[in-house]
C-alpha cells in the first residue's frame, strides 16, 4: 500500500493573527511546527480578500523545505499570484465571499471552459494542479477530462455525519469517497482527501488504498489550544498511519 502523506493547513493560525493586524501568531512558525511533527507539506488559501493568508506569507511558506499546496480560486489574480511564485501545488477551490469557510466541492463540469485553461497555464509553468471536488464518479471523469493530475475528495459531509453520530449517513458519505476514490485512480487520477477531518473520523479515509495524501488544518489548529501544534500533528498523523497499518492486506 501507498504512503499517506499528511499536508497541514496554517490559514487560521494567520486568522488569529488578523484578528489584532500584528504579527502574531506567525503562520511560518506554525508550518515549523507541523513540519517537526510529521507533516509532509504545508497548505494555505489566499482568498480574494485576504482575510488570514496574506501574499508575504506566501514567499514565506514557499522557503521551508517541504512543498508548499496553494488553495486558490480559478480567478486570473490568483493564478497570476501561482504562476509568479511558483508553489509545488496550486489546489483549484470554489469561493464565496461570505462564507466562513470552502463550502462544497469545484463545479468542474459547469465550469469546464473556465477552468481549462487556467489548468493548463498553472500546469505549464510546472505547478502540480489538483482540483477540490465532491467525491462523485462523475466528477472523476471530468477532471480526467480536464487533464487535471490531481483531485482532492471533499469529506466535509462524512465528517459532518460522524458529528450527527448517524450510522447510516456515515455509510453512505464513505461509501461515495470509497467509489470516488476507487474510480478516479483508476482513470490515473492522484487521490487526496479533506475538509472537517478529526482524529476520530480520519481512520476510515486514511485506510483507503487509493488515497495518497490528506489535508487537514482546522482541526489541528482547534486542538492546538489544549495540547500545542506538535501534538496536535502528531497526534493526527499517528491515527493516519494507525489506519493505514490496520487496512493493509
Amino acid at each position: 500500500m501507498s504512503s499517506l502523506r499528511l499536508g497541514v493547513n496554517i490559514d487560521h493560525v494567520a486568522t488569529v493573527r488578523n484578528a489584532r493586524g500584528g504579527v502574531s501568531p506567525d503562520p511560518v512558525r506554525a508550518a515549523r511546527e507541523a513540519v517537526a511533527a510529521g507533516a509532509d507539506g504545508i497548505t494555505a488559501h489566499l482568498r480574494e480578500d485576504r482575510r488570514h493568508i496574506r501574499d508575504a506569507d506566501i514567499a514565506a511558506l514557499k522557503a521551508l523545505p517541504v512543498p508548499l499546496n496553494l488553495e486558490m480560486a480559478a480567478t486570473d489574480e490568483m493564478v497570476g499570484i501561482a504562476l509568479a511564485t511558483r508553489p509545488h501545488a496550486a489546489c483549484l477551490v470554489p469561493e464565496k465571499r461570505e462564507e466562513r469557510t470552502t463550502e462544497g466541492g469545484l463545479d468542474i463540469i459547469a465550469g469546464r471552459t473556465h477552468l481549462a485553461p487556467r489548468i493548463a497555464d498553472l500546469s505549464a509553468a510546472g505547478i502540480r494542479v489538483s482540483l477540490f471536488v465532491e467525491p462523485d464518479e462523475a466528477v472523476m471523469e471530468a477532471a480526467h477530462a480536464l487533464r487535471a493530475p490531481v483531485v482532492e475528495l471533499h469529506t466535509g459531509s462524512y465528517c459532518e455525519a460522524v458529528i450527527a453520530g448517524d450510522p447510516d449517513r456515515i455509510a453512505h458519505e464513505l461509501g461515495r469517497i470509497v467509489r470516488a476514490a476507487a474510480h478516479g485512480a483508476g482513470l490515473g487520477l492522484e487521490i487526496h482527501a479533506g475538509h472537517g477531518l478529526t482524529v476520530e473520523s480520519v481512520g476510515p479515509v486514511a485506510a483507503l488504498p487509493q488515497i495518497r495524501e490528506l489535508n487537514i488544518g482546522h482541526a489541528l489548529i482547534a486542538e492546538a489550544i489544549f495540547v500545542g501544534l506538535r501534538q496536535a500533528v502528531h497526534d493526527m498523523r499517528a491515527a493516519m498511519d494507525r489506519a493505514r497499518r490496520q487496512a493493509e492486506p
